[in-house]
């Protein structure tokens, strides 16, 4: 049995497939700086309204970011360009899952695609009372869909054992 195949308190295992999300922006000059490439802050909100999505249609529950590991921009995007986000779940404890974020820009004008930026968010579902509810577990078909989720539970791993650090601070 792989390990996305795992039931979770009798909550069956939602295909990866089901949290796909994309999302389509296109840069305008409120989104620039001076240098009319767009504010890292805007990419970062429209991460997190993607993954939110994503999130969402997997525990088809209201949820909340509960962190962001880390975004890590790797080109700039400049006004008149278009920005397309993919997101699906990748992992699922409990109450929270780890999202994955793809953004790439598109430069219309000479059809080329740039990885911008990636980022893994996770995301806490909420029960009626507003707190944190049981999901279901994820279940991860392709091999490409059973590598992230191993990657997830590496990274999902190392965020409690730095919790942990933390916590244990003066």
């Amino acid at each position: 049995m792989k390990p996305s195949d795992k039931k979770a308190e009798g909550l069956q295992p939602i295909p990866v497939s089901q949290s796909f999300t994309t999302m389509t922006e296109l840069v305008l000059p409120e989104h620039t700086n001076a240098l009319d490439s767009i504010f890292g802050g805007v990419i970062m909100s429209w991460v997190d309204i993607c993954a939110a999505i994503a999130a969402q249609r997997h525990s088809s529950l209201p949820v909340v970011t509960a962190s962001i590991d880390a975004l890590h921009f790797v080109a700039p995007v400049y006004k008149g360009w278009i920005v397309n986000l993919k997101a699906s779940v990748n992992y699922v404890s409990r109450t929270s899952m780890e999202v994955g974020v793809r953004v790439d820009a598109e430069n219309p004008i000479g059809k080329q695609t740039f990885h911008t930026a990636s980022a893994y968010l996770t995301f806490v579902a909420l029960g009626k009372d507003g707190k944190p509810t049981p999901i279901p577990p994820v279940k991860a078909e392709t091999p490409e869909q059973i590598r992230r989720y191993k990657a997830a539970e590496r990274r999902r791993q190392f965020r409690l054992e730095l919790r942990e650090r933390e916590e244990g601070k003066p």
